[in-house]
């Protein structure tokens, strides 16, 4: 368990402050279009470091393919929302906040059209919480924070109603954990920041069929606002966040579901949190924009769970941190909302993968044959008429 947080609510008010500090901080900042994040919302203890200069170097590395399109905004500017692909390929957006208030609304958007249209509300406003899709087609919602405080609550949402149920709630209140969904049919929650502001190595899993939720191994790595994704192996791969050390993580680890324990593998390019992952048709885990040492970017990098190593990707348009991103069944990752610069967004955008294309095989020549001689037909003598007979 980590150190204490101080106030959620302080989150919002203080990048405001932060990034007209950082504005003035010189032009190399300038050029990476970033702002800062809120230093005062994590408090600065004693064991606080700052990142090294190394996660914007890394940011001027060669990229791999792949590129960002604009699509539909949403009706309402949203951070700290989740976004989850329903079975008839819609994508749910649930709660959020915009800076002044918490958010109980929820929209679906239409990959086929581009457009948004609203949906039935949570029952209570969240943001910070996560949305996973359970193999019935509905929609799992757990924890969060609103007004209240950190919340343990969970509900379910039925896509064919449009409506919201409870569900049992977390053993532990948490914001700003993860939520993945198990190939048994389990769901795992991991990390976070609990009711009295301190980070979270704990993890639990959720049983759709008893509505129940139980410990499983810890973090090796207490963290806030990372990412979790299920590799198409059944590990899941925990990247990044705001750590113990009051700055954003490059680490990275991976959960087996067997032993329910932790290992560490490749740590990011940059450590980032705020951040989104996605697992992409291919194998690759793509990690999209957040928050570092410098602010807020839109820089991209990919996972390979073959060798546990990163590599940078093509840039979003607009840099964005607590958005979210979703695998649409085209394959293509939709990125919508979120944070930019202290204002927040109803843009979104596209993710697509650039293929090589496939070269046109070289035709093999054969040679022609070589003509084989027709033979000269040799006469045949025709015999002499036998003479005629003389009357």
């Amino acid at each position: 368990m980590g150190g204490p947080l101080g106030s959620e609510r302080g989150f919002c008010n203080s990048r405001g402050l932060t990034s007209l500090f950082v504005s003035l901080a010189g032009v190399l900042l300038a050029l990476f279009a970033f702002s800062a994040p809120s230093a005062s919302l994590w408090a600065q203890g004693p064991g606080h470091q700052q990142n090294k200069p190394f996660d914007v170097v890394k940011m001027l590395s060669p990229v791999s393919s792949g590129t960002w399109t604009v699509t539909g905004s949403l009706n309402d500017a949203r951070f700290e929302h989740t976004a989850t692909l329903l079975l008839n390929g819609m994508v749910l957006v649930a709660g959020g906040a915009t800076n002044t208030d918490t958010l109980a609304s929820a929209e679906l958007y239409d990959s086929a059209t581009g457009t948004w249209s609203a949906t039935g509300d949570l029952n209570s406003a969240r943001s910070g919480h996560t949305a996973t899709l359970l193999p019935n087609g509905m929609v799992l919602v757990a924890g969060g924070n609103n007004s209240s405080g950190i919340l343990a609550s969970a509900e379910l949402y039925d896509p064919a109603s449009g409506s919201w149920v409870s569900t049992g709630s977390l053993n532990n209140g948490r914001a700003r954990h993860t939520a993945t969904l198990l190939p048994n049919g389990t769901m795992l929650v991991a990390g976070g920041v609990d009711f009295n502001g301190f980070l979270l190595a704990s993890a639990e899993v959720y049983d759709p069929a008893s509505g129940n939720w139980s410990a499983t191994g810890d973090l090796n790595v207490a963290r806030r606002d990372h990412t979790a994704t299920l590799l198409p192996d059944g590990r899941v791969l925990a990247a990044g966040g705001f750590d113990d050390n009051f700055s954003a993580s490059r680490s990275a680890e991976l959960y087996d579901l067997a032993s329910g324990n932790w290992t560490a593998t490749g740590d990011l390019n940059g450590g980032r949190y705020f951040h989104t992952a996605t697992l992409l048709p291919n194998g690759t885990a793509l990690v999209a924009a957040g928050v570092g040492s410098a602010g807020v970017f839109a820089s991209a990098e990919l996972y390979d769970p073959a060798n546990g190593s990163w590599t940078f990707t093509g840039s979003l348009n607009a840099a964005r941190d607590r958005h979210t991103a979703t695998l649409l069944s085209n394959g293509m990752v939709l990125v919508a909302a979120g944070d930019g610069s202290n204002n927040p967004l109803t843009s979104a955008e596209l993710y697509e993968t650039q293929q090589s294309p496939t070269p046109t095989p070289t035709p093999t020549l054969t040679p022609s044959p070589t003509p084989v001689p027709r033979p000269t037909s040799t006469p045949r003598p025709r015999p002499s008429p036998a003479p005629r007979p003389t009357v």
